[in-house]
């Protein structure tokens, strides 16, 4: 499961208690939740070698990625833009390509990347991401039956353990549905997310 949207030391220390296995750093200027290369690599440091760091990117240079991914630690890399297959080839680290999901979806567009891991997001006019809303989950569940899927997209304390039943993802994408405000996470909720996903996985 991963945290996203990371700002704060003390709330990736969190996610990691826990039990996150990984946390995202978003790399995109325009986000609330964007945060520096340096502070980044600054939290990175300080995580346990279980949580993977995952650098969110949007449209962003290749030479640029590449310089993050070194300076930061990153252990992977999520495409959150309008990412063509190629933008998704040759990276060293393995890539995660997120993808929105509104009314004009196609499940088939995900045969034409290059990649093993796929993050279904809310599709929303002029919002790369962030948005809290969740969309229909019968459309992840279909394709999640044989890729891996990392479900995200208004998901919260209150509703992940209905999306896990529903979808059976891979893994569980939350930032806002666990935010105090955008970039800051709200403890409470952290603990309230991940107790609701224990009491899933013990029924």
């Amino acid at each position: 499961m991963k945290i996203c949207g990371i700002t704060l030391s003390e709330d990736a220390q969190l996610a990691a208690e826990q039990g996150a296995d990984a946390v995202g750093f978003i790399f995109y200027s325009p986000s609330p939740r964007y945060i520096h290369p340096d502070e980044a690599a600054e939290i990175v440091s300080d995580l346990p070698p279980f949580v993977t760091p995952v650098g969110v990117f949007v449209n962003t240079d290749r030479a640029e990625i590449d310089a993050t991914v070194k300076g930061v630690g990153l252990r992977a890399v999520q495409l959150h833009g309008d990412e063509s297959p190629a933008d998704c080839e040759g990276f060293s680290v393995p890539v995660i390509r997120a993808l929105r999901v509104g009314e004009k979806f196609d499940p088939c567009s995900l045969d034409a990347f290059p990649v093993d891991t796929f993050l279904l997001d809310t599709a929303r006019t002029g919002l790369y991401g962030g948005t809290g809303q969740t969309f229909d989950w019968k459309v992840a569940q279909e394709v999640s039956r044989d890729r891996r899927i990392i479900l995200s997209g208004g998901i919260n304390p209150k509703n992940v353990a209905e999306a896990v039943r529903t979808v059976v993802p891979y893994g569980v994408d939350c930032g806002s549905g666990v935010e105090a405000k955008p970039g800051i996470k709200d403890h409470d909720k952290i603990r309230a997310f991940f107790s609701a996903l224990k009491g899933q996985e013990q029924k």
